[in-house]
């Protein structure tokens, strides 16, 4: 049976001698960097140079279904119209919608759940996993699965409102309604990443540790002031942090809503990253789509790196 050393012993003998003298001669920094450097190449490729390409076509009139045009030069033209272009504006007021209440239910019902969680009830391992499952779910099965639950005629959603407020269930229609179905996407949303915020919640109450509140009893505090001089205080850098995730990955948010709505009906739900789907693959519009991602991608990574220093301001106090 080979050893390790065995194998290594192979693998020297393999090495050509001029290699090997090579390899001899470097550091460890540098060795490291040996079988790094491939992997940081490769990210760079597929992360840098789409960025680059990306800014070069916001500043023409490039369009992708006519490779063989002339391509001009249009400078911040494209950024411009975007800037003043009333359905972008529309996308965006969607978009906002969709980011608050998503976050605030998200926040508030996670946190909730973590905290009852963390009594560590009976049975408290086997509701959490139950929580967990819509997470686990590809968002295309929970869009296809949801829009079978909002079908007016056989979908169960409407009979469960029907039987708790008594409307007649084709009274209503969740996805078709321009009223409706903005709350019907973050309905959807809400129900598959409030576990999510959830964990990351319930990892800040466990790391709390039990002697403050030990502390706080012989203090004789209250069960409600302990909760405010010391759950909450400790645990809103988490709580902060999943607002900041479930903020990017919402602002970005595509397939689950596409394959609901659409952007249906009308523009009720087109969020901007629909828009910028329709602009760049069916209007083929290239130049002024990729100043429209430039723009997002802008608004999202300033937002986040301010969001990020009042974060690391909570977690510093």
């Amino acid at each position: 049976m080979k050893g390790p050393s065995a194998l290594a012993t192979r693998a020297a003998q393999a090495t050509p001698p001029g290699v090997a003298r090579r390899l001899r001669g470097l550091s460890d920094k540098a060795l490291a960097w040996l079988f790094v450097g491939p992997t940081i190449v490769l990210l760079l490729a597929i992360n840098i140079f789409p960025l680059i390409w990306t800014i070069k076509l916001s500043f023409t009139n490039y369009r992708a279904n006519r490779p063989n045009a002339a391509v001009v030069d249009v400078g911040i033209d494209n950024y411009v119209s975007v800037l003043t272009d009333p359905d972008i504006w529309t996308a965006m007021q969607a978009t906002a919608h969709f980011l608050f209440w998503t976050i605030a239910l998200q926040t508030l019902i996670g946190f909730t759940l973590a905290y009852l969680i963390d009594r560590k009830f009976r049975g408290h391992g086997f509701w959490t996993t139950v929580i967990l499952i819509p997470m686990m779910l590809s968002p295309a099965v929970v869009g296809n699965f949801w829009a079978f639950l909002y079908q007016p005629q056989t979908g169960l959603f409407n009979y469960a409102v029907a039987f708790l407020t008594g409307v007649p269930p084709s009274s209503f229609e969740m996805i078709g309604s321009v009223k409706l179905a903005p709350w019907a996407i973050i309905i959807v949303d809400t129900w598959m990443w409030t576990p999510y915020v959830m964990l990351i919640c319930l990892a800040g109450l466990r790391s709390i540790p039990e002697y403050i509140y030990e502390a706080a009893e012989v203090d004789r505090a209250s069960p409600w002031r302990q909760f405010w001089s010391i759950t909450l205080p400790m645990v809103l850098p988490f709580i902060m942090l999943a607002v900041l995730f479930r903020g990017i990955e919402n602002f970005k948010m595509f397939d689950m809503v596409n394959l609901l709505t659409s952007g249906g009906p009308g523009s009720a739900t087109e969020l901007a990253s629909i828009t910028l789907k329709r602009e760049a693959f069916e209007k083929w519009r290239t130049g002024y789509s990729s100043a429209f991602a430039i723009i997002l991608f802008v608004a999202v990574f300033g937002l986040a790196n301010i969001y990020v220093k009042a974060l690391n301001h909570v977690k510093n106090r």
